[in-house]
């Protein structure tokens, strides 16, 4: 078992030091009508705060990204908790957390750069929702609490299913990007065991180009939670859950822009196919949105059609 998985984090450096810095590929296109329509920016104008407030429980400030028009109309907004990947920062991924607010998002994400106990990505949802009760927060009386989500890649990712297990209901759905095979936790406290997760939802996503880090199936020699598929079959049957796999995607492409500008290597695309679903999950489990639901009804939803920029669709409830 040792062997094996030293032997496939050689490949995974030599494949990350040989991978391309720029994109190579035009960015990724949408398929479907509500894929098309969640990976436009939504209608709300975006404000960006860093170190907005303080603290998580290792004293990491929190960021946030948030609908400008905060309340407009008397509406209250979900709240997304973000958690970075090992040794990220959340500005790496700007373009992605802009676009979640521009969908009435009201996104939180820790500095911390280790989140994959998840206690730190609960934390920030937990303060957000201390902020709704404040007075003098912006955030006062402007939030729906009872409608919380969590949403990490890589490290985080881990992160963002571990805050889910450990919210006691808080949590109502997580979305798992580039989740790394659990051969490649550094602790106990920094893996997930998906046969915990008890209630709220699941969407696990991963691109084709990470075949190592975040595999779509365990690879040889492997075998528990060392694979997307391994971590979704996992999840207890009656929690609803999805996974999915971007074709032409590689760990760090969710950190781009369109393209892999501003991205860590390995990046293939960019962060355009991680847009338009993934949006359409939060909308489905946190708005209400009907569009978006109707697209992951198991089976029979446009999520699961032939799409050419995806392959192992599958979901269950």
């Amino acid at each position: 078992m040792r062997r094996a998985a030293f032997r496939i984090l050689a490949l995974t450096v030599l494949l990350v030091a040989c991978a391309p810095v720029a994109a190579a590929d035009e960015p990724l296109g949408s398929a479907d009508a509500v894929e098309s329509a969640y990976t436009a920016p939504g209608p709300w104008a975006v404000s960006a705060l860093e170190h907005f407030g303080c603290c998580d429980p290792t004293g990491a400030a929190y960021d946030v990204w948030y609908p400008t028009d905060l309340g407009a109309r008397g509406v209250r907004h979900p709240i997304l908790t973000w958690g970075d990947g090992t040794s990220a920062v959340p500005r790496q991924y700007d373009y992605l957390l802009r676009h979640l607010a521009s969908w009435g998002f009201v996104v939180v994400a820790t500095e911390n750069q280790n989140t994959g106990s998840g206690d730190e990505i609960l934390s920030a949802a937990r303060y957000l929702i201390d902020q709704a009760a404040d007075p003098a927060s912006v955030f006062h009386d402007k939030l729906n609490t009872a409608a919380v989500g969590a949403i990490g890649h890589s490290q985080g990712a881990t992160g963002a299913v571990n805050a889910l297990i450990e919210s006691d209901g808080l949590i109502e759905t997580a979305v798992a990007v580039e989740i790394p095979a659990q051969m490649f936790c550094s602790t106990p406290r920094r893996c997930v065991d998906t046969h915990r997760v008890s209630s709220g939802s699941v969407f696990f996503v991963n691109g084709a180009d990470d075949a190592f880090v975040s595999p779509s199936e365990n690879l040889p020699g492997l075998t528990g939670l060392q694979s997307n598929h391994a971590y979704y079959d996992a999840v207890p049957p009656g929690v609803p859950k999805t996974w999915g796999t971007l074709n032409r995607a590689n760990h760090n492409d969710i950190q781009g822009q369109p393209d892999c500008a501003r991205a860590s290597i390995p990046c293939t695309s960019g962060v355009q196919g991680y847009l338009g679903y993934p949006t359409a999950w939060l909308a489905a489990r946190l708005w209400g949105a009907d569009d978006a639901r109707r697209a992951f009804e198991p089976g029979t939803g446009e999520f699961y059609r032939p799409n050419p920029e995806w392959r192992n669709q599958i979901g269950a409830r």
